[in-house]
């Protein structure tokens, strides 16, 4: 396969020609619930979910970025019932459940408050190979208790070495909308773009440089833009022309960016 470039098709279809184990990272947000239109896209959940747990690499990591529409009253649960089917049907691990918080979130009405997360699952084919912790400074380091509750109910204290620095917690903050998930004008054509910095976040947590990250569901081409200024090797779906030639774009205007900073 060619690699570093977006196959303007089904997901499946690019799946086809991979072999077992082709890549080492996936990061997605998959066409859930029909909450848009994707130009008559038919989202084949189940047969998807299966060629995804193969073309990883054991070891491998995949980010499935997904929420729930509220149809008649209710939220559809569909962000539990693909996770579920991911364990017990396919495969994966469920290795974490993390939040994809977001700062600024569109106004609703009606009677729930505002939405203002998606769920980021990290579903693992057997225990991850690579983890590359993002960390924060601590308030103290030194000698420390730490107390658990036991399984009958007492406390029990084990001492730990605090350190100056910890991994961040599960839940991931980001400010989103016009300038601020993206600087690429070009991008806000598509109706739902990623946070760069989420899928930095995510790339470079689970994988090292070289790696090869695949988006079943490219849309405006944050994966690969993020992944090639990262030094990983990568390739993309996306079904809609319309869209691949936003990702296109982007890439192109990217491309031209390095090119100044290189000459200059």
């Amino acid at each position: 396969m060619e690699l570093n470039r977006i196959y303007c098709e089904n997901c499946l279809d690019t799946m086809k020609r991979m072999s077992d184990e082709f890549v080492d990272f996936i990061i997605t947000s998959p066409p859930y619930d029909d909450i848009r239109n994707y130009n008559g896209y038919q989202f084949e959940f189940e047969k998807i979910a299966q060629e995804l747990f193969r073309v990883l690499k054991k070891g491998g990591v995949m980010i499935w970025v997904v929420a729930d529409a509220t149809i008649e009253g209710s939220e559809t649960g569909t962000s539990f019932k693909q996770a579920l089917f991911f364990k017990e049907q396919v495969g994966f691990r469920i290795h974490d459940t993390m939040i994809y918080y977001k700062n600024n979130p569109m106004p609703q009405t009606g009677k729930r408050y505002h939405q203002h997360f998606e769920y980021m699952f990290a579903f693992s084919k057997d225990t991850p190979i690579t983890f590359n912790p993002i960390t924060e400074p601590t308030k103290y380091n030194g000698i420390a208790n730490m107390k658990n509750r036991g399984k009958n109910g007492s406390l029990e204290y084990k001492q730990i070495l605090r350190t100056s620095e910890k991994k961040v917690g599960n839940v991931f903050f980001y400010s989103i909308g016009g300038g601020i998930s993206t600087k690429d004008k070009v991008a806000y054509q598509h109706p739902a773009i990623f946070p760069e910095q989420l899928v930095y976040d995510q790339i470079y947590t689970w994988t090292n440089e070289g790696d090869l990250v695949y988006d079943p569901f490219m849309g405006s081409g944050t994966t690969a833009k993020v992944a090639r200024a990262m030094n990983r090797r990568w390739i993309g779906s996306e079904i809609s022309t319309e869209y691949v030639q936003i990702a296109e774009k982007r890439l192109e205007n990217t491309l031209n960016l390095f090119n100044l900073c290189n000459n200059g």
